[in-house]
C-alpha cells in the first residue's frame, strides 16, 4: 500500500509545479520583471509548444495522488487546484498576448476626402505603384497587426510601442500565404506564431526565431512613417485606416503615445539622448546600419553622412515629426532644405525624392529605409551599428 502521507506530499508538489510551468509559460514571453533580457526564446518555445504534456503530466500526477490519499477533509485539496485553475485562467486568457490585443473587426479604409482622423496623427504609410494606404500609429499601436492588402497583395502591418518599431511584411513564408497572431514578446519586441508551424517571428526584423522555420525572413514592404497631413500631400490619392468604434476605449489610451507623451515605463521617451528610451532614426544602406540621434535630426534638419560606403541624406520636415532618407547622387552632393523642398544646386526634390520641373527629367533619390526606433530596439536587432 503506497504511504498516504507520501501521496499528500505528490499531490502538493504536483500542483505546485503545475502552478509554477503556468507563470513560466508566460513570464518569458512577457514584459515581467528580467524577463525581456534573458536569452530565453529557446526556453520560452520549449515551454509553449509542450504546454500540454505539462499540463497532462502534472495534474495527472496529482490526480493520481488525490485518489491514492485518505483525506479527512475532501475540500482541503480542491484549494490548491482552484488556485491552480485561478492562475492558469490569468495567464493564457487574462494576460495572453492575442487575448489583450485583438484586430480590427474590419478594415475601413476611406479617401482623403471621407476621412475622419486628425491630419497631424502619425502614420505608416505605403505605396505600391499607383496604390497607397496609410495606417494610424494610434491604431496600429493597440492592434500591433493589421492584415491588409496593396496593389493586389496580401500585406500585414506592424507595429511594438515597447520598441516603437513600425514595419510592413507581405505574410509569404516560401512563397505561400501564411496566417499570423500575436503570441508575446522576446527582447521586448512583438512576436507573432505562424498558424502553419507555431513558428515564433521577430516584428522588428520579420525574422523566425523559433520553430521549425527558425531562419526564414519575411518579405519586407517599405514603408514611411509621418503625419497624415504630409502623406497626403505626397500620396492625395492615398486611402486612410479609420477607427474600429469596438476599440474607442483602447485608441484612447494611445492617444499620447505617437508624440513621445506616454506616461508607462515600456512606452514612455527618454528626453536625453543615447537612453534606452531615446528616440534613434535608424538607417539601413546595403549590410550596413546607423542610429542617429532624433535630438540632433530635430536641431539641425538636415544630416548629410555615410552608412556603410553609401552617402546619404536624413531630412526632417518642417512638422518636426516626419523624416525621409534618401541615398545622395555622391559623396560630395549637398543638399539645402527649404519649405519643404530639396535642393541641390539647379535641381529641386520633393519629400519622395522626385526630381521636380524644370529638371523633372532628371533622377529621382533613391530612398532609404528608416525607421524611428526606441536606442534600446535599434542597438539589440542591429548589434553591428555604428552611431552618428
Amino acid at each position: 500500500m503506497p504511504n498516504p502521507l507520501n501521496m499528500k506530499t505528490l499531490f502538493y508538489i504536483s500542483i505546485a509545479a503545475a502552478l509554477l510551468f503556468e507563470v513560466l509559460n508566460v513570464f518569458f514571453i512577457m514584459p515581467m520583471p528580467g524577463s525581456q533580457e534573458m536569452e530565453s526564446i529557446g526556453i520560452a518555445y520549449f515551454l509553449y509548444t509542450w504546454r500540454w504534456v505539462f499540463r497532462v503530466v502534472l495534474l495527472g500526477l496529482a490526480a493520481f495522488a488525490f485518489f491514492r490519499s485518505d483525506w479527512k477533509y475532501k475540500w482541503i485539496p480542491l484549494i490548491p487546484v482552484v488556485a491552480w485553475a485561478a492562475v492558469a485562467f490569468m495567464f493564457n486568457f487574462q494576460m495572453s498576448a492575442d487575448h489583450m490585443f485583438y484586430q480590427p473587426t474590419q478594415v475601413l479604409m476611406k479617401p482623403a476626402a471621407e476621412n475622419q482622423i486628425d491630419s497631424s496623427k502619425l502614420v505608416i504609410g505605403v505605396a505600391v505603384g499607383n496604390e497607397a494606404k496609410a495606417y494610424s500609429i494610434q491604431f496600429m499601436g493597440y492592434h500591433h497587426q493589421v492584415k491588409d492588402t496593396l496593389g493586389g497583395k496580401p500585406i500585414m502591418v506592424t507595429y511594438c510601442t515597447v520598441c516603437r518599431t513600425g514595419r510592413v511584411f507581405e505574410p509569404l513564408v516560401g512563397g505561400k500565404p501564411e496566417e499570423f497572431r500575436l503570441v508575446g514578446m522576446d527582447h521586448f519586441n512583438a512576436m507573432f506564431e505562424d498558424k502553419t508551424t507555431g513558428s515564433w517571428w521577430r516584428q522588428a526584423t520579420g525574422e523566425a526565431i523559433a520553430g521549425e522555420r527558425k531562419g526564414a525572413i519575411l518579405p519586407e514592404v517599405p514603408s514611411s512613417q509621418m503625419t497624415l497631413y504630409q502623406w497626403l500631400s505626397l500620396y492625395p490619392n492615398s486611402l486612410v485606416m479609420q477607427a474600429d468604434s469596438v476599440f474607442a476605449e483602447e485608441y484612447d489610451h494611445m492617444k499620447n503615445y505617437e508624440r513621445g507623451k506616454s506616461k508607462g515605463d515600456l512606452t514612455r521617451k527618454d528626453s536625453l539622448s543615447w537612453q534606452n528610451k531615446s528616440w534613434v532614426l535608424g538607417v539601413v544602406a546595403g549590410d550596413s546600419s546607423k542610429a542617429f540621434d532624433w535630438n540632433r535630426l530635430q536641431n539641425e534638419r538636415i544630416i548629410h553622412d555615410k552608412v556603410g560606403n553609401v552617402p546619404v541624406l536624413l531630412v526632417l520636415a518642417a512638422d518636426s515629426v516626419s523624416f525621409f532618407a534618401f541615398e545622395r547622387p555622391s559623396d560630395s552632393a549637398v543638399f539645402s532644405l527649404r519649405n519643404d523642398t530639396l535642393i541641390a544646386g539647379e535641381v529641386t526634390y520633393n519629400l519622395k525624392g522626385v526630381a521636380l520641373p524644370p529638371a523633372a527629367l532628371h533622377p529621382n533619390l533613391r530612398q532609404l529605409r528608416a525607421y524611428q526606433e526606441f536606442w534600446h530596439s535599434w542597438r539589440t536587432f542591429h548589434p553591428l551599428t555604428m552611431q552618428y
